[in-house]
């Protein structure tokens, strides 16, 4: 590890901006040249000898619970990790409401709840156990288990709880579907459709959970499941009209030629084993995984079986030991830890040799000529993305490509020039028609499909979004080739457009709107926009309005639910305080009032290992449905915020 003087050079221009303020009592230039320095040593300690990083990726209890479920589905349960797993579930019911939440002080989420308490009640837990009574109070209060998600009642009724009348019709044939019909595959996000296909075999084969223990939760029901009639709340006409047609196609399955169905069956087994992704797993993520892993199981795959091996290895790699008890990760998010944290320290020039290690890593992690789903859309377009995961060749993922071309550049453009060009080309091709970028997909916009009785949780899709739009305009813009002027113009006007009324922008795969703002103020500066711009000046007043007593920034995920709540919480957190932060020295803030406070909270939440810690999920999987806590964000955000004001926030680019 390389020991640091960083910096040594603007000190004393540093002291003289510090004295400006008179806020000396704030912030010590030498406090923050040894806070900067233990951040640094703090990541770089974390760094693996490869050269990448990979911090875990939490989520709400709706994970370890299913891979409880998982186990008694297979009848393979392994009783000493279901009690591990059992035991971080039982510690994160929430006292406030005797439930589960979608993230840490949340309110109470049913289908989270259901499958928390029914997972439990498999380990052991008795139902009259106080934990468990209170849960199913709760659940009962809320309408029971009949109300619950559409995945949550799939898996009831896979156990035998509910009949399968309760859930969408979901048959296998939809494989066959041609492209131009209103539901097809390419219609849909690839986490939607690694996910569905495998489901769909498990729904058409009707397939029964093992449950070893015949163990049953009828007691979270209001109304004896058989005889439930309102599986399906209407939320609008034209849910009316899909749930219509739905209901109505679903009487004709017993009809389905068998012939027909065996043929559809053999194309989506086929299709999801050219996806399965070795020890990675189909789609990189835990529900299509598990998914997998069952429907090979009913299509009579052995348990020996090299595919089967895959899934669970790519199962168990997702499990977190943290003392007593373990915790599963929906998946792992190492390309985007290792070049968020390359970023941070590439900051003002530091530490190029570990950055180069962590650079040259990612290189052949390169996504070049490789089957892809997104190839349909885009057959004559060369690939250069990367995923998120250590493998997903199939779903390279705009955000991280755009993030990993810019550090790059940063690096050694001339080095990188082969793998820079291929990813910008790559990204170029991949906008949408209204401009900008999504995470995986071009104009995925069928938004009439968020209303088939399927996609209850609203997150079938993947739209344009202002913060992966920024990401790739940004680096696009710095990258600066004549090539791609079109498309960064485009970008640009995306961006401007989608700026909300009170100055900030959504952030779709960040807590939230500090998250948007901040990235789109990054995209701004990396394309030389003047930041003067009525824009730019409408985003730093809004980031200013809401800067909290205690000099940091806080916004829960309740903003996803209420517009209202943006940028506001009852605390400040590390992330988003790093974000405002680097989102106004981006704006040319860096030596504004609201800055200086902002880099002494920080200094003053460090850890003595030098790194940041807070408990708050701080990014939407799916808003509304699904939340993340990214365990590095608290590492790398809050020293890239303070190299680059240590750096001097206001310098031009190079």
């Amino acid at each position: 590890m390389q020991t640091s003087s960083f910096g040594n050079m603007q000190m004393k221009s540093f002291e003289s901006t510090a004295r400006i303020y008179k806020e000396d009592r704030y912030l010590n230039p030498a406090s923050l040249e040894a806070g900067l320095n233990a951040a640094r040593e703090g990541l770089l300690r974390l760094q693996k000898e490869d050269g990448h990083w990979c911090f875990p990726l939490e989520a709400d209890c709706t994970i370890p619970a299913e891979y409880v479920l998982m186990m008694h589905f297979m009848d393979e349960v392994d009783t000493g990790l279901q009690a591990r797993l059992a035991r971080f579930v039982r510690g994160k019911q929430d006292s406030r409401h005797d439930g589960w939440s979608l993230y840490y002080g949340g309110d109470f989420d049913l289908s989270c709840t259901v499958k928390a308490y029914y997972a439990l009640k498999l380990v052991g837990d008795s139902p009259e156990a106080p934990h468990m009574a209170r849960a199913r109070a709760a659940i009962l209060a809320h309408g029971g288990a009949a109300r619950a998600n559409v995945f949550t009642r799939i898996m009831l009724a896979m156990f035998g709880q509910i009949p399968w009348r309760g859930v969408p019709f979901v048959p296998v044939e939809i494989i066959f579907l041609p492209r131009w019909f209103p539901f097809h595959l390419s219609k849909i996000a690839y986490w939607s459709r690694t996910v569905t296909i495998p489901l769909s075999i498990l729904c058409s084969l009707k397939k029964r959970a093992a449950n070893p223990r015949d163990i049953h939760i009828q007691e979270l029901f209001t109304v004896p499941p058989n005889e439930e009639r309102n599986y399906f709340p209407i939320r609008t006409r034209l849910n009316r009209f899909f749930l219509v047609l739905e209901r109505t196609t679903s009487v004709f399955e017993p009809y389905i030629p068998p012939f027909f169905r065996r043929m559809a069956i053999r194309r989506a087994e086929s299709w999801m084993i050219e996806r399965l992704n070795g020890d990675s797993g189909l789609g990189g993520i835990f529900p299509a995984i598990v998914n997998a892993y069952e429907a090979l199981a009913a299509l009579g795959y052995p348990y020996e079986h090299p595919y089967r091996k895959q899934c669970r290895d790519a199962l168990q790699g997702l499990l977190v030991e943290q003392g007593e008890s373990t915790w599963c990760q929906p998946c792992v998010s190492p390309v985007w830890d290792t070049v968020l944290a390359s970023l941070a320290l590439q900051e003002g020039g530091m530490d190029e040799k570990p950055v180069r290690k962590a650079l040259d890593w990612l290189i052949p992690n390169q996504i070049l000529d490789a089957p892809a789903d997104w190839q349909e859309d885009h057959p004559g377009l060369a690939g250069g993305g990367w995923a998120f995961q250590y493998a997903n060749p199939h779903y390279p993922d705009l955000d991280d490509t755009a993030a990993v071309a810019w550090a790059l550049h940063l690096a050694d453009p001339k080095a990188y020039s082969e793998s820079i060009a291929r990813a910008a080309d790559w990204l170029a091709g991949m906008q949408s028609a209204n401009g900008g970028f999504a995470a995986f997909d071009s104009d995925n916009t069928y938004y009439y499909l968020n209303e088939i009785p399927f996609a209850d949780h609203g997150a079938l899709l993947d739209p344009p979004t202002s913060d992966v739009t920024a990401r790739c305009t940004g680096f696009l813009a710095l990258y600066g080739q004549a090539r791609h002027k079109e498309v960064v113009e485009r970008g640009l006007t995306y961006l401007f457009r989608e700026q909300e009324p009170s100055g900030a922008w959504f952030g779709r795969w960040g807590s939230n709107y500090i998250y948007g703002t901040w990235a789109v103020l990054e995209a701004f500066r990396l394309a030389r926009v003047d930041t003067g711009h009525l824009a730019i000046r409408r985003a730093v007043q809004w980031l200013k309005s809401i800067q909290q007593e205690d000099g940091g920034w806080g916004e829960s995920n309740d903003s996803y639910f209420d517009p209202q709540q943006a940028g506001r919480f009852h605390t400040s957190t590390l992330s988003q305080t790093a974000w405002a932060l680097l989102g106004l020295m981006a704006a040319g803030e860096g030596q504004s009032k609201e800055v200086y406070r902002g880099i002494e909270y920080l200094l003053r939440k460090q850890a003595s290992d030098g790194l940041w810690y807070d408990p708050w999920f701080n990014a939407p999987g799916f808003p509304r449905v699904f939340y993340l806590k990214y365990h590095g964000y608290t590492s790398y955000f809050p020293l890239w915020a303070l190299a680059r004001f240590r750096g001097g926030a206001a310098k031009n680019l190079a």
